[in-house]
């Protein structure tokens, strides 16, 4: 009898055993695999950035005179190092390519952090999976370890592509392998962010609107720490200033690695102590249904989806205002006298010769406005996602709303968001540039604002056909997509590719308003194009079957 009770209770330890030892790399796996639509979006970027930079470099500026020409008009230029940060030993192809590149990848590691580690965790715990697998015996600790494994593959994984492009480029092998470190630490940082966003707000949504506002934070105090004199300590107090301060290809302090492994350390060690404290399912923040009753925007499924997108709203609003503000303020730094031929030769090539003056500038510049509306229309498709899949639309489906008028209405919030968005950044820009002394129209200025729909309308049409076809993937190919095009329309200009490969990006088609005419037909074209796949988007709805919550 002794020797049953002792081989069932071996058993017993055996199966307990299990979950720590294979179902953590069982959960690690298929953590990974969930995110690997966003990883390869994201791994492409980085490897097509990371290759283009330094090529591009070599054909434009193939003497030193050339080099010492860009060195003096832009190195020092507070309107260019509000994109890419402060620049070190412009003359060499790895100091301008860890500029470039290093500033401009960074931030999509911050965002890449943060979506992974608000998916992994509490993505996963809206859905009620993660209690579905606590139940089979997996410690709240093994799952948030899980997460963190997938996590780090993805990182390193970026590494890895980021690398793999400079080798490509021809830079050396251990200024790559830094400058590819110092950029993903930002990742880890904000992995860090992410998962802590997690434990302190009770939706995946809030969560990711808490780090996405501490992202804005950090780039705003990188922006003023490059742009104000004597402002330079405040790239100490963001994860994009410290990948600034390692300072790849130009005297590297690797030891400075230390300070982003750190935080992400606490961060995540803070984060998993109260993942083990708190309840399943709620936040260190409030829940909604604990909060005082809100009867507003309730009186049908479009101002439903409405009230909850006021808050992501907001979020974006404040972000892209202040940005525009300070695109504004520095505008007038642009001195034509500055600019040799050759450089404004390779500046035609992108559209943007009259980028010399405040108001070439400002048309320049809304280009990346354009990006940041298009990028809301994505996480708008993300949002009705979220929304089938945690069952509220299967809910408000169920009660006589009709498919195709569910999602249109979504889309329809989503444009008039976009366009609050548009308006408020063209009137910011003329506020910041008036407060300069930079003579500027505001019509004008608005009018920047509005150029900025076409293309996002275009790819809020194209996203939400994804949706439609692949509700899992669909926001993720929608920032693919959105990146992807961004980048080619900003580089690939210098590689002196067909002119046909350059206009396959909408971003390519754009007036550059208010210092070039608007490009009505073009304006037009895509309109439509979005439009069409809208409506496509909205009959494929209609005949698919709904995700499981």
């Amino acid at each position: 009898m002794s020797a049953v009770s002792g081989a069932l209770v071996l058993g017993r330890r055996r199966r307990a055993g299990m979950p720590g030892r294979r179902v953590g790399g069982r959960l690690a796996w298929r953590a990974f695999r969930d995110a690997r639509v966003r990883t390869i979006s994201f791994g492409c970027l980085f490897a097509v950035v990371a290759y283009i930079q330094p090529v591009s470099y070599r054909r434009a500026y193939p003497s030193l005179l050339d080099r010492i020409s860009f060195a003096r008009s832009f190195g020092a230029n507070k309107a260019i190092r509000l994109f890419y940060g402060e620049p070190h030993q412009l003359l060499t192809v790895g100091g301008y390519t860890a500029w470039r590149a290093g500033g401009t990848l960074a931030i999509f590691a911050a965002v890449w952090g943060l979506l992974a580690a608000v998916k992994a965790l509490r993505a996963e715990e809206d859905a009620g999976r993660i209690e579905l697998v606590l139940a089979t015996g997996v410690s709240r600790r093994g799952v948030y370890l899980s997460a963190l494994a997938a996590a780090g593959a993805g990182i390193f994984i970026l590494w890895a592509v980021s690398f793999a492009g400079f080798l490509a480029a021809a830079l050396p092998v251990g200024g790559s392998a830094y400058l590819a470190l110092a950029i993903t630490s930002v990742a880890s940082v904000f992995v860090g962010v992410g998962a802590l966003a997690s434990q302190i707000a009770p939706t995946r949504r809030g969560a990711v609107e808490l780090a996405a506002g501490f992202l804005a934070l950090s780039f705003v105090l990188r922006v003023i720490a490059d742009t104000v004199s004597g402002a330079g300590g405040l790239r100490w107090a963001t994860p994009l200033g410290w990948a600034e301060e390692l300072r790849p290809f130009a005297s590297p302090r690797p030891l400075l690695l230390l300070l982003p492994l750190v935080v992400s350390a606490v961060l995540l060690e803070l984060s998993m102590r109260i993942s083990s404290r708190r309840d399943v399912g709620a936040g260190l923040l409030p829940a909604r249904d604990s909060a005082a009753p809100r009867l507003s925007l309730l009186s049908s499924a479009t101002a439903q989806a409405l009230r909850s997108e006021l808050g992501s709203l907001g979020v974006w609003l404040a972000s892209v205002g202040a940005f525009a503000f300070i695109v504004g303020v520095i505008a007038k730094s642009i001195n034509a006298a500055a600019i040799p031929a050759g450089l404004r030769s390779e500046l035609a090539k992108l559209g943007s010769a009259s980028i010399i003056t405040p108001k070439g500038y400002l048309s320049f510049t809304f280009l990346f406005f354009v990006l940041a509306v298009s990028l809301f229309f994505c996480a708008q498709i993300g949002a009705a996602h979220s929304e089938e899949a945690s069952g509220r639309a299967q809910t408000i489906l169920a009660l006589g709303v009709r498919r195709r008028q569910w999602l249109l209405g979504r889309l329809a919030i989503a444009t008039g968001g976009a366009a609050t968005i548009s308006v408020t950044a063209g009137l910011l820009a003329w506020a910041g540039a008036a407060c300069a002394g930079a003579r500027v129209s505001l019509p004008a200025m608005v009018g920047a604002g509005a150029n900025c729909l076409p293309a996002a309308l275009l790819f809020l049409g194209v996203g939400a056909l994804c949706y439609a076809v692949l509700p899992r993937a669909g926001a993720s190919i929608a920032y693919g997509l959105v990146s992807i095009a961004f980048l080619w329309q900003l580089f690939a200009s210098l590689l002196d590719v067909p002119r046909w490969m350059l206009d396959l990006s909408p971003f390519r088609h754009i007036g550059l308003v208010p210092a070039q005419s608007f490009q009505a037909g073009s304006a037009a074209v895509m309109i439509a194009i979005g439009l069409v796949a809208a409506l496509a988007a909205a009959r494929t709805f209609e005949r698919r079957d709904l995700i499981s919550p």
